[in-house]
Parts: C-alpha cells; structure tokens; sequence
C-alpha cells in the first residue's frame, strides 16, 4: 500500500544522507519533495501541512544545518514525525478484568467486520485468552453463516440466535454464555449499512448503553482513502470509538487514510488487516511502519511473524539437517511451505532491513508461479528421488517435466541450484573445523 510513497520517500533519504552539509534552502527543497510525496499519497492536506512544518521546526531546532551527517539527521526527523503522526507508542486494548471483556466491532458493510471478527478471535488465542464470537448482524444475507464458517476456522464458538431475535438480545446472549463458559473476551460482530444512516447509529447506541464494551473500534476499508478518514469523524462523533482496525493493508491503493486517521480523529489504529486468512491481522506498531516506509525494515516484526507460524521444531531440525549435509528436497519444499505461511514473500523481504529493492522483483516471481513451480516439480519425484536427487539423470527428468508441467530446462535448474546449495553448506559445515575462516562462496 506505501510502495510509491516509500519509493518516493527513500530517494530523498538517499539525498540527504550524501550532502556533507545542509543549507536552509537545502532543507526547504528536501520538504518540499516530502509534502508532494505525502500529497500524491493521499494523506490529508492538513496533515501535511502539520507534518512538514514540525520536521522543519524540529531541524532547526536541534542545529541540524550544521551538526555533522546532517542528512541522516533529517532523515531521523522525518522517520520520527511519521512515528507521531501514526499514533506514537503502540494502544493496548484494554481486556482486564472484570470478565468478560466486551469488544464491539463497527463499520459499514464491506468493510470485513466479520472475516476481522474471527482474526481478532485468532489473536485473542494466541495471546492466551478465550475469546467467544456474537453473530450480531441480522441484516446482511448469510451473514451469521459467514461467521459460523469463520468461527470454525478460528477454532471459535460462535452465538447466534433464531431469525427474527434483536441483535441487543443476540448481544446479551453472547455475554451470558461467555460467563457461563469460562470465557474472558466477547467479540461482537454488528450490522453495517452502505452509508451511515440514523437507525444504524440508534441501533449501536442501544447495543453500547445494554452490555457497555470496553472496546468499541470501527473496522475500516484502508483502499477508501480520505473517504475513511470521514466515517471515522462520522463514527467516533456519534458513538465515542476507543480505536481503529484497518482493513486490506495489503491492497495497491495510496495509503493516505492510514497516515490522516490518526491525527484528524485522534483515535489511534489498534490492528491492520494484511490478507484472507484468519490469521492475516496484525498488531499496530507505529515506528515498525515508519520503519518500513522509509526502507529500514521490521526485523522484530519479521521474527514475531516466524513465531507466529514456523514450527520450531521442524525448523531445528531441518537446520540442522542442512549442516550436516542431509538436507533433502522434501526438507526444502517443507521450508518453502512454512515460509508461505508467514505471507507474500514481496512483503517479507521489505522487513529486511536493506532487502526492500528486491521485495518487486521476488514478489513477481511468486506470482509468476516460481514457487508452484517448483513445489509442482518435488511433488513429481518419488521418495527415493527426493532424498536423492543423483539418481534423477536424463528419462527420469524427462518424466518429472512432463509430470510437473514444467520443462526439462526447469527441473534441471532446480537441481543444479539445489547441488549448488548442498555444496555451500557442506563449506559451511567445514569452515572453522580448519583454518577458522569463512568458506569461498561459489562464483566468487
């Protein structure tokens, strides 16, 4: 979503970092490329305005025009006046006791409340609470089905209630059964409209006034740019929202809303939307996305997003197995699987710090289907072939290409970049048994 502001962003860090010394005006030009960049990206006007006058304020403050590498100074100013504006410091949703704790999610329809309800219900697991989900919308077709379908998924109970039953009832319910069964966390999932309308807002008054949620947070469409920035206004002016869950991160638009939201409503962003899967929601840090705009990288959210979804024993063990030369081609199409889990491959290699360039190219090679390919090719070996890939000469690669629907060229890339690997490792695994140095790496 931040591709061309990020783009945009990092040519002028690049600048600034390589001037010895900063003039005035220097740093005026530099600003006025930072707003235009803000600008195409749909961030607000206002905000922008805010944004570029602090920067400035801020670098003169601190000397910056004649302290030494001061276009890495400015680059600093312009990463922390992004971690400002984002919300500073992560929010914590409050889910102490008393139990349960009552979430009320809001929005309008499409926003993905429902598929962000089952999400937040994967999270609420993983972080060691018991969470229950209320089908509260009874106006959208097949709605509760959806959400029975997603609780399912998310390995949650869901409430829901005869056809006919007022979604305060359904609500009511929800809460009662989560004190009955132990749980700590209910999450409503209520009806949307196409546009905010007076009995939607009654309706959600109604239900905020009966079971009091501790977090009332609107769900909202990130690719409706400024449009979502005023149903937070709407929202929060209506019904006091305590926080923001926005959706669709992952999609291609400009990214703006998600740079306005916080500063013109004041509410702060609790959780981003990054995929379908129920497990796609994460948790909002501020300086890991000022981080990432700029091209520094997330590695903490790298290594959190490896927890979350590698197996760590499988992971050991195939580690392991690489060093001592026993890794096979089905430990390496286990690893490929496992680091599809931790999502597109484009977006992880932005969390690298340094790796961003590459995230286009790696990410249009996944979709070019490089991966299926070569799963496809694996998957049409036998056992024996697999384990070992020196048995596979010219009719069992025929045969491998034809079954794969691939090309004899391809299979015989996989190999060789797979001897290729075998080799390094084993280097690897030699190095410091000798002379303690590094091993020669191929080709160089």
């Amino acid at each position: 979503m931040f591709d061309a502001l990020s783009t945009r962003l990092q040519g002028i860090a690049s600048r600034l970092r390589g001037q010895a010394r900063l003039t005035e005006a220097d740093l005026d030009a530099a600003l006025h490329e930072v707003r235009m960049a803000l600008l195409e990206a749909d961030v607000h006007f206002r905000v922008v305005k805010l944004f570029t006058a602090k920067v400035r304020e801020r670098a003169i403050g601190q000397d910056v025009l004649d302290g030494v590498n001061p276009g890495a100074q400015v680059v600093k100013l312009v990463h922390d006046e992004l971690v400002e504006i984002l919300g500073g410091e992560r929010h914590v949703l409050d889910l102490g006791p008393p139990s349960p704790a009552v979430i009320l999610l809001i929005g309008l329809q499409g926003s993905g409340k429902s598929t962000t309800a089952a999400k937040m219900a994967v999270r609420l697991r993983r972080d060691g609470h018991r969470p229950i989900l209320v089908a509260a919308d009874v106006y959208r077709p097949a709605a509760v089905e959806q959400l029975v379908r997603l609780g399912e998924q998310a390995q949650v109970e869901v409430v829901t209630a005869p056809a006919g039953t007022p979604p305060v009832e359904i609500a009511e319910r929800g809460v009662a059964a989560a004190r009955e069964q132990g749980a700590d966390v209910v999450v409503v999932d209520t009806a949307g409209r196409q546009h905010v309308d007076t009995a939607m807002m009654g309706e959600l008054e109604a239900l905020q006034k009966l079971i009091q949620p501790r977090e009332s947070l609107l769900v909202l469409d990130a690719m409706t740019g400024q449009d979502a920035v005023r149903t937070a206004e709407t929202f929060h002016g209506s019904l006091g929202l305590s926080g923001l869950i926005l959706t669709k991160m992952d999609g291609d638009a400009r990214g703006g809303a998600a740079l306005s939201i916080r500063t013109v409503t004041g509410l702060p962003i609790d959780f981003i939307g990054t995929g379908e899967r129920v497990d796609a929601l994460e948790v909002f840090h501020p300086d890991r996305l000022a981080q990432r705009i700029l091209g520094m990288g997330d590695i903490v959210g790298l290594v959190e997003r490896a927890q979350e979804h590698v197996d760590r024993e499988e992971a050991e063990r195939a580690a392991q197995r690489l060093m001592e030369s026993r890794f096979t081609l089905e430990d390496f199409k286990s690893q490929l699987q496992q680091v599809k889990k931790m999502g597109p491959i484009g977006e992880l290699l932005k969390m690298v710090p340094g790796a961003g360039n590459l995230a286009g190219a790696a990410q249009a090679a996944v979709d070019d289907g490089e991966m299926r390919r070569v799963e496809a090719i694996i998957d049409s070996m036998t056992p024996g072939e697999r384990r070992e890939p020196q048995l596979i000469k010219g009719s069992r690669r025929r045969r491998i290409a034809a079954g794969s629907g691939t090309t004899v060229a391809d299979v015989n890339r996989l190999l060789r970049q797979f001897e290729e690997m075998q080799k390094l490792m084993r280097q690897f695994g030699g190095a410091g048994q000798g002379t303690g140095r590094m091993p020669r790496l191929p080709g160089r």
